[in-house]
């Protein structure tokens, strides 16, 4: 007799970078034509010593670091977050308003688990991030999908059709992952008013935001009328400061959602990492500067994937942004039966689009996406060249 099993969980996909690198198992790779990896967006480098030094001072010297902290974080990180986006944004953030979070996806695990029980729905732009819908998937939260239009952003008039009784929010990711578009102003105010109108929530992910290629405020959502009840920013410091170890996020909301986040966190958590939080402080008080070259860096990267892969013969770059780009390739076969043969034919791992979109849907078989942050200029320039020279 088998032992009993979550059907939600159980019908959830599995994790699809674990699955990605199971494609390189008794695959070898020469010298001279190493493995170009485009699958993970996550830094590969560690933090910058001064932060690495800040973490392991406190690791010696402040017993306090090895202790359970506040559930919704520390209440310097709280106070430093709080100033951050009243500053970036033009608006008046109380630390009330922040919870620091094991990571961005606890941040968004927090947020759905506050807004939706079994049986409820969620709106999700597609291609979407697939840890979004396992999450959903696993709750027993229906996830209705919206569709993007040619530049890949959604359509407010299209996701007002999808709304029904059972809606409990909209999320939206900009810059966004996996496509890397970036959100208009316009577009945000669109999406923040239909959500007010109908008394649901606007998720907002910004994990990307420090990279976002626009000079100021991406948009004034906190500073309109409402802001409390129906946005929710989502961030992490993982991308930022290289934290992803140390799983460090955070989550902007009104004051009122904080008594149930407060809930949700304790019993998952009870606390984020002291260490983490001790890091991503340091960080935000020492690495302005340091931050805008890496800023700069993935701009400057941003545009060599641009040119390289919008001149790939037969493939179509479709949007590029932040760490990733969203390419469709120019094959019969699905992306998912040409990802495993791209790693033993052409050296690269990439995530097949069939990973971001609903199972069947044929512009999931037909793009793939590209996350190029790790990659140099010329790493991006050999990328190029192995899919021009790739034949299905």
């Amino acid at each position: 007799m088998s032992a009993p099993t979550n059907p939600a969980i159980a019908a959830t996909f599995s994790p699809p970078v674990m699955e990605a690198r199971r494609w390189l198992n008794g695959v070898t790779f020469p010298p001279d034509r190493p493995l170009i990896n485009v699958s993970q967006a996550a830094p590969v480098d560690p933090p910058p010593e001064g932060l690495r030094r800040a973490i392991a001072e406190a690791a010696l010297n402040r017993p306090d670091a090895h202790l359970y902290g506040p559930v919704l974080g520390n209440a310097d990180l709280r106070q430093a977050v709080a100033e951050e986006f009243s500053q970036s944004y033009g608006a008046s953030v109380a630390p009330e308003q922040v919870a620091i979070t094991q990571g961005c996806n606890q941040a968004f695990c927090t947020a759905m688990t506050m807004l939706a029980a079994a049986g409820d729905e969620v709106i999700l732009p597609v291609p979407w991030y697939f840890n979004h819908k396992m999450w959903l998937d696993m709750m027993g939260i229906v996830t209705r999908p919206l569709a993007c239009d040619a530049a890949m952003l959604p359509d407010p008039e299209a996701a007002a059709a999808l709304i029904t009784p059972r809606t409990r929010a909209i999320v939206l990711v900009t810059p966004n992952n996996p496509t890397g578009a970036e959100y208009p102003e316009g577009l945000l105010t669109r999406f923040y008013d239909l959500c007010r109108a109908h008394g649901i929530a606007l998720v907002l992910d910004e994990t990307y935001r420090d990279f976002d290629a626009r000079e100021g405020a991406p948009h004034d959502l906190l500073t309109r009328e409402g802001a409390g009840e129906t946005l929710i920013q989502l961030y992490s410091f993982s991308k930022a400061y290289r934290l992803t170890g140390h799983r460090v996020g955070a989550m902007i909301a009104g004051q009122a959602r904080m008594i149930e986040a407060e809930k949700f966190l304790d019993t998952v958590a009870i606390s984020t990492s002291q260490l983490g939080q001790i890091g991503a402080l340091w960080g935000m008080q020492n690495l302005r500067d340091w931050l805008a070259g890496e800023r700069a860096e993935i701009l400057t990267r941003r545009a060599a994937a641009t040119r390289v892969l919008s001149q790939l013969p037969g493939w179509e770059l479709r949007s590029c942004g932040a760490y990733f780009a969203w390419l469709r390739h120019p094959f019969a076969a699905t992306s998912a039966d040409l990802a495993p043969r791209l790693v033993r034919e052409a050296g690269v791992l990439a995530l097949p689009g069939t990973m971001f979109m609903p199972e069947g849907d044929a512009e999931g078989a037909a793009h793939f996406r590209i996350a190029f942050a790790n990659a140099d200029a010329a790493g991006i320039a050999e990328l190029g060249q192995r899919l021009a020279a790739f034949t299905a």
